[in-house]
């Protein structure tokens, strides 16, 4: 789960450079095709275009079909996104010349086999990219949730009663509020430093986080249990792994504070739906949900009729205009391989095991 926090955003900007002179690899497309559009804008098309030897009306969700199968003959980079098959030791025998594969997204978990390694072909992710919307929403969500913004808006709603709410809401507010961070990820990371700014107490539990990193993050490093004990919100942002899954189960769900809020934009595994369900139905709890188990979530399911959760349909990632700063950022990496740069967010092997 301790990964390096993103780069500010200013200095990942992608600087492609219009170099008639430069080399442009092969480059193949694979994503799912109604997503292109949405992916790539004008201005991304006019870059990409700027930067690889690409057909970008040709785009590959299967590795079998004769068509794909003479792209990848003569492709050197790979440019995928949400929907694009495994690449394994078939595709790979396919692709003599592939090089590097530049993933326009997130995870890469269903894309990369351990032939991608062998072969020694580079990959990079835009993880860090999707890593901003998650943390934006989050902190939104930390920040309205102190201030018991649900519980106001249905109590004011109902009763309709301007006078008396200074009373009713003396013990709300963000000043000195503790917030528990599961997961100094990539995500958990740069969600401490938005909340850097506010007044507030961050305690932060992650198995890979040393004393010293989390004193250098400005955080309390605890055990989850203490986190949860001691947090008037626990946001969460471990990625999902076997040893993750229910990682905020019944017991730990008990051990929160009344009126405390638990934020899920990780994954909906790694909480115990059932559990949480039966304590946002006493009325004890409050929760934001961009995620859930299952996902997507059945129209019959219990949680859309809790009054105290504010469940969102996974829009915490990069979502309309946001997917082009993950493109962006695909954009530059290959314009750094066809320049022969090291990768600016390669996907190290040893680090994927406990990574989203």
């Amino acid at each position: 789960m301790n990964v390096p926090a993103p780069r500010p955003p200013a200095f990942e900007q992608p600087t492609v450079t219009d170099d008639p002179a430069g080399r442009r690899p092969r480059t193949l497309l694979a994503m799912d095709p109604a997503l292109r559009p949405r992916l790539l804008g004008p201005d991304q098309l006019l870059r990409l275009h700027q930067v690889a030897d690409t057909d970008s009306a040709e785009i590959h969700r299967d590795f079998t079909t004769p068509a794909a199968r003479a792209a990848l003959g003569e492709a050197e980079v790979i440019l995928s996104f949400w929907g694009c098959p495994t690449v394994d030791a078939a595709v790979l025998d396919a692709a003599p010349h592939l090089r590097a594969i530049v993933h326009a997204a997130g995870s890469v978990k269903g894309i990369i086999t351990e032939a991608c390694w062998a072969r020694g072909v580079q990959v990079s992710s835009a993880a860090w990219a999707n890593a901003l919307p998650v943390a934006e929403y989050t902190v939104a969500a930390v920040l309205a949730s102190n201030k018991h913004l649900l519980q106001a808006h249905r109590d004011f709603r109902a009763l309709r009663d301007p006078e008396g709410w200074h009373h009713r809401l003396s013990s709300v507010g963000n000043y000195r509020r503790v917030v528990g961070i599961v997961g100094a990820s990539r995500i958990g990371r740069r969600v401490i430093e938005l909340l850097r700014p506010h007044d507030l107490d961050l305690l932060v539990h992650d198995p890979y986080l040393s004393q010293a990193e989390a004193l250098a993050l400005g955080v309390h490093a605890v055990s989850l249990d203490e986190l949860c004990a001691r947090s008037d919100v626990v946001s969460v942002h471990a990625p999902e792994l076997p040893e993750t899954r229910h990682m905020i189960d019944r017991a730990r769900l008990a051990l929160m504070p009344d009126g405390a809020t638990l934020i899920n934009t990780a994954r909906g595994s790694l909480l115990d739906t059932q559990a949480l369900i039966d304590e946002l139905r006493s009325g004890r709890l409050y929760a934001v949900l961009d995620v859930t188990d299952p996902d997507p979530l059945p129209a019959h399911s219990p949680l859309f009729d809790l009054p105290n959760l504010v469940l969102t349909p996974h829009i915490a990632g990069s979502v309309g205009g946001e997917l082009h700063r993950m493109a962006d950022s695909a954009l530059a990496e290959i314009d750094r391989y066809r320049r022969g740069l090291p990768l600016a967010h390669p996907v190290l092997r040893e680090e994927l095991p406990r990574t989203a």
